[in-house]
């Protein structure tokens, strides 16, 4: 056993030797007067300096001895409530809050949401709800939640136009993104212009950067755990918006009052249709539709019901063509057993798939990626210092990576199916939230997991089993042909990888508003994202790890000091990171990804490296609120040769990953200058994303070809953008009605920002030369909001 397995089960082993008191307990859940849950509401013992926080599911549970309490439940934004209770008996007690009439309710709840919780040894956790997602600037007016995330610490992307977000210096496939528990595969809409998730359906989100509890698993770099509103108990609602582009609309309400609920939320692009009074024949659009039903069955059982369906047209000329998109379905039960145990049963189906036509050359592609997953969790309040969580996940992953078909009698294209490839993912998982002391709080768990991958419908063999050769001669890396093709049997399993994940949190309490916290995660990630750009594309494919391809493997530490600023609205945190990921795949020189059925061929196992400093200063209350984040990180990427004789990749030397972010820096701000005016604006600037320049040229055929050495040794141009918005809300308004207008500058001084720079030969000259494309430069917008 290693040493850090060792220390790891020893503190395991300390920590759960914890007392079984005698006393009894108050449990319950928090909702509001619409009955949605409420996160971090507080339960107070009123007199004896005791008390706790509701959970993401609006559940409390607290131990007290036998005595007469007083219980004062509050939220921001919500009327208290207090309430006396004899406590000789185990008590589960359901409160519901009422918003104050005159507070900005969607303001408030924001600020108690996202505010850092000094005790909990949560960290590197950034939170949002729909109210701050929809203030910060975006590209034609609407609001996106990956375009928030990104104003956040650790958090960036390849640059405007691109899809994805990367974390810490990871990649964009080395996030798990999760809606209601269902699995998604691709984030956006359009390539990057706008995010699939849609704000009006959002209830909250948690983005794991690093001290991931054990429930989660299956990636190496976050966890974008994505809530969706349970829709209202008490009366019909709506709310929606027409922007330049695209318009939205959102319904919730009651089925049966008190007890069950709907919402219904669809968007739509129409860019399309003023493309037609002109004449062209292009045209790219969205529409997407969230969908959730809620039902109270009875004290201790709800069933709810999830679902979302998006599709991406894009027609170009009529000779090229594309429909691509994300499908999923959802079955959630929760149930409470009694006051200390609760469970919660998932069901969920996801599919992603991309369809492309190019009818001038007469040819179909097609490609997938769907499974089927099941969860079962169980959250066990031991006393107050000692809750257990605990369950089990399994999932079938079906990756049909490309389709060719003919389309047409000339087409130069033979129909091909690649094989379809299948695997099981299982796992196991415990965590324990211990308090230790007053000063000490501690969370520890362990995620086992089996990951069985299985054989293709077709089996290349190689001599001595290397796919993939070295040439001494040249010092390049060359695919090996088959010595032999066999069926396989896709029933019969190829390889199967066992993984322990160990997971370790602690905070240490300074005094009420300051700690330390720090972390360790080991996490495992058995699919692979086949990609050799810096963000994902259409073309890319998904793999699972098998006989040729790795696990990657994260070993992850974390420092933080968190601050909540006495008697004022600051907050701090600041914290340093370090990961490396073992067996991230690496491309040889010239591989070709598309429609590759052995890609085994053209890849090594190399290992990854990230580290960095994030700051976050947040003003979270007051008519000025808004937060400064700024990183400072190096990311990077080694694969050295599999024996001496191999130079590998680059040398075997260390190279800059694609979405290294030396410097990243968001600044943003809300002001409400009254009951009528908002404003927002935000400032970003990046370093730019690691590229390759040509050091020289020669001329082959007439044509100027240029050399390169080495990978990513150069720098795109510095990224930094202004935008800025105003909300203009009628004084005026109708009971039943109401509504606003939004007004916005993206990239307010026409910043051109370099997506790329292309080395193209110039026509007179015949020199080769830099070109800079740039998607943006600056973009007004405008929409009318309103609800009833």
């Amino acid at each position: 056993m290693t040493p850090i397995y060792k220390l790891f089960f020893s503190i395991l082993f300390f920590c759960a030797l914890s007392s079984f008191g005698q006393n009894f307990k108050i449990s319950g859940q928090i909702t509001d007067d619409q009955g949605e849950s409420i996160l971090g509401a507080n339960v107070i013992i009123v007199g004896e300096n005791r008390g706790t926080v509701s959970d993401d599911k609006g559940n409390f549970s607290i131990t007290l001895p036998q005595g007469e309490y007083n219980l004062k439940i509050s939220y921001l934004g919500f009327k208290e409530i207090t309430e006396t209770v004899n406590l000789n008996k185990n008590l589960t007690l359901d409160f519901q809050l009422e918003p104050k009439s005159e507070d900005l309710e969607e303001v408030v709840i924001s600020s108690s949401v996202e505010k850092v919780n000094i005790r909990d040894t949560d960290m590197s956790v950034s939170k949002l709800d729909a109210s701050s997602v929809k203030k910060i600037p975006v590209v034609f007016g609407e609001p996106d939640v990956i375009r928030s995330l990104l104003q956040l610490p650790g958090i960036s992307n390849g640059g405007e136009g691109t899809s994805g977000f990367n974390v810490r210096g990871g990649a964009a496939d080395q996030n798990l993104i999760l809606i209601d528990d269902a699995i998604i595969y691709e984030s956006s809409h359009l390539f990057g212009f706008f995010s699939i998730f849609n704000p009006d359906a959002v209830d909250y989100l948690k983005l794991y950067k690093g001290g991931i509890p054990a429930s989660f698993g299956g990636r190496v770099s976050s966890v974008l755990d994505i809530r969706q509103k349970t829709g209202n108990t008490q009366k019909l609602k709506g709310e929606g918006g027409i922007g330049v582009i695209s318009s939205k609309l959102s319904l919730e309400g009651p089925i049966q009052k008190n007890k069950s609920s709907f919402l219904v939320s669809g968007r739509g692009t129409y860019a399309h249709l003023f493309l037609k009074l002109t004449d062209n024949n292009n045209s790219a659009y969205f529409y997407d539709i969230n969908t959730r039903f809620n039902f109270r069955l009875d004290e201790k059982n709800q069933l709810s019901f999830s679902g979302y369906y998006g599709r991406d047209l894009i027609n170009i000329n009529d000779s090229f063509s594309n429909i691509f998109g994300n499908a999923f379905g959802v079955v959630n039960w929760k149930h409470r057993f009694d006051e200390n145990l609760t469970s919660d049963l998932n069901f969920s189906f996801s599919r992603y798939g991309y369809e492309l036509e190019l009818p001038e050359v007469g040819f179909n592609f097609k490609n997938s990626i769907s499974n089927f997953k099941i969860n079962y969790d169980l959250k066990h309040n031991i006393n107050e210092n000692l809750d257990f969580n605990y369950g089990i996940n399994s999932i079938r992953f079906a990756i049909n990576p490309g389709e060719i078909i003919p389309t047409s009698v000339t087409s130069s294209f033979n129909a091909r199916i690649l094989n379809n490839k299948y695997a099981y993912d299982n796992s196991a998982y415990f965590s324990v939230k211990h308090s230790l002391t007053d000063n000490i709080n501690l969370q520890y768990g362990l995620r086992v997991n089996a990951f069985s991958r299985m054989q293709d419908k077709t089996i290349d063999i190689y001599e001595n089993d290397q796919p993939l050769l070295y040439d001494e001669n040249r010092d390049i890396y060359v695919e090996a042909s088959p010595i032999e093709t066999i069926d396989g049997d896709e029933s019969e399993i190829e390889k199967t990888y066992f993984n322990l994940e160990p997971r370790l949190g602690v905070s240490y309490i300074l005094n009420d508003n300051t700690s330390i916290k720090a972390s360790y995660n080991r996490m495992v990630q058995n699919l692979h994202l086949l990609s050799n750009t810096s963000s994902p594309t259409p073309f890319d494919v998904w793999t699972p790890s098998g006989k040729y391809v790795k696990p990657q493997q994260l070993d992850q530490f974390a420092v933080g000091f968190f601050k909540d600023f006495k008697n004022s609205p600051y907050t701090l945190e600041t914290e340093v990171f370090y990961k490396k990921i073992n067996n991230r795949i690496d491309y040889i020189d010239g591989a070709n990804l598309i429609a590759n059925d052995a890609i085994e061929r053209v890849i090594l196992n190399g290992e990854s490296r990230a580290y960095g400093w994030e700051v976050y200063f947040k003003k979270n209350t007051g008519k000025f609120t808004g937060w400064i984040s700024y990183t400072l990180s190096r990311s990077e990427q080694r694969t050295p040769g599999r024996s001496p004789e191999e130079i590998g990749i680059n040398n075997g030397d260390w190279y800059l990953n694609p979405y290294d972010k030396t410097h990243d820096l968001s600044i943003v701000g809300s002001y409400e200058l009254n009951k009528a005016w908002s404003f927002n604006a935000n400032f970003n600037l990046q370093t730019g994303r690691p590229v390759n320049f040509p050091v020289g040229q020669f001329e082959y055929q007439d044509l100027n070809i240029p050399i390169y050495e080495g990978r990513n040794l150069n720098r795109l141009p510095t990224f930094h953008r202004f935008d800025v918005s105003a909300t203009y809300t009628p004084r005026k308004q109708q009971k039943a009605w109401e509504s606003s207008w939004n007004f916005g500058i993206y990239n307010l001084y026409n910043r051109r920002n370099a997506a790329s720079l292309n080395f193209e030969q110039n026509e007179t000259t015949g020199q080769n030369e830099a070109v800079r494309f740039s998607i943006f430069g600056i973009v007004p917008s405008v929409s009318y909001n309103f609800k009833f």
